[in-house]
């Protein structure tokens, strides 16, 4: 889990919005996506390691991986977030 200071103080790199960490069965199916080799990220590459959580940009479009406590907050490594945006 990302520290709270740590996150209060990120924001989107593009845009400046604010995140929110996401954990648990997004990421779970996000994972499944990487898993079966479909997951592009914004640099149109096929995202191949798993992520242990996410940040969230505030208009939920994008997520930012976080692997090994390590936030990954690139433009081109953020994922779509649209297709697991779903109310389930």
């Amino acid at each position: 889990m990302i520290d709270k200071e740590l996150l209060d103080i990120l924001c989107c790199p593009e845009t400046k919005q604010d995140i929110e960490c996401i954990e648990g069965e997004v990421i779970e199916k996000i994972n499944a996506e990487i898993k079966a080799g479909t997951l592009k990220n914004r640099g149109d590459e096929i995202v191949k390691e798993p992520i242990d959580a996410g940040l969230l940009r505030e208009d939920r479009k994008f997520i930012y991986p976080i692997r090994e406590d390590i936030p990954i907050m690139l433009i081109d490594e953020g994922i779509p977030f649209e297709q697991f945006d779903k109310k389930e």
